[in-house]
């Protein structure tokens, strides 16, 4: 497989704007058919296992999520460093980044679940102690998402809002597993989402398998149930800054990594390239 570095954008300030002015953007380049269809079929591999990495839909033996694979599977570790990921996580965040949180979401057809409307932000500061949203979620679609199998509705500009509508500490959840399922600990309420869906408008995040997006920790997103028979995969790498790192937090290590090593964006071909298609 070609070990050639990516290309990445020219002009990473242009997309460093977008991202300011609405908490997402498309990164105009994406993954490769044959890497994308190499991590799907690790993907599929590691959620026939019975480990805790691998969350099921309530009460189902429908795998909901898959967490930390870069921790335990050499290709996904690969994934994580490649070096036009970096080069644009650093570029969103202003310096050098770790990996903080790995994870697939799968919508199963016809049975996945929806995300309700939230902030990440939320629980890494409320359950892991970040001080700073000073991190990046980089979206890769590992299936193509369209408007039935469940793609994300974002709020653009919310992430400039703080978070909003934070439960009394004394009534929030600790227990993680209401962190990664339908019944989420930390959400935003129906009427602040209608009050901002006015004001800000939304968005629909959809597109081809091996398109990628950034997303900002504070902005209000949700995704809807998987209506279709197609399955939808989204594969989130959740960098942070370094020095941006909690303390001491208490969630599984598959949930909050405690590795803070920055990642230096190392060619692997064990992964290809990003092919340079805009998108």
């Amino acid at each position: 497989m070609n070990s050639t570095l990516p290309t990445v954008p020219n002009d990473l300030a242009a997309l460093k704007s977008a991202y300011a002015a609405d908490g997402w953007c498309r990164i105009p380049f994406r993954l490769d058919a044959p890497t994308v269809e190499r991590i799907r079929d690790r993907v599929d591999a590691i959620s026939a296992e019975r480990r805790p990495e691998v969350v099921h839909e309530k009460d189902s033996d429908t795998v909901r999520a898959i967490h930390g694979c870069h921790a335990f599977d050499d290709l996904c570790a690969a994934l994580v460093q490649h070096p036009g990921l970096v080069a644009v996580a650093e570029a969103l965040i202003g310096g050098p980044v770790y990996v903080y949180q790995f994870k697939v979401n799968l919508k199963q057809a016809h049975e996945g679940a929806a995300w309700p409307w939230h902030q990440d932000f939320s629980f890494w500061n409320q359950q892991d102690g970040m001080k700073r949203p000073d991190a990046v979620n980089l979206a890769v679609a590992l299936d193509p998402i369209h408007e039935a199998n469940g793609p994300l509705t974002v709020l653009p500009g919310s992430h400039r809002l703080g978070l909003l509508d934070l439960p009394d500490p004394a009534r929030a959840s600790g227990d993680w597993r209401r962190h990664v399922s339908a019944d989420l600990a930390y959400t935003v309420g129906t009427n602040t989402v209608d009050e901002l869906a006015r004001e800000l408008g939304t968005a629909l995040v959809t597109g081809e398998a091996g398109e990628i997006h950034a997303f900002h920790p504070s902005i209000v997103h949700s995704s809807t149930n998987n209506t279709s028979p197609d399955r939808r995969a989204l594969l989130l790498i959740t960098y942070n800054a370094v020095g941006n790192e909690p303390e001491a937090p208490t969630r599984p290590e598959f949930l909050v990594s405690r590795d803070a090593t920055p990642v230096t964006g190392t060619a692997d071909e064990r992964i290809g390239t990003l092919g340079a298609t805009l998108v």
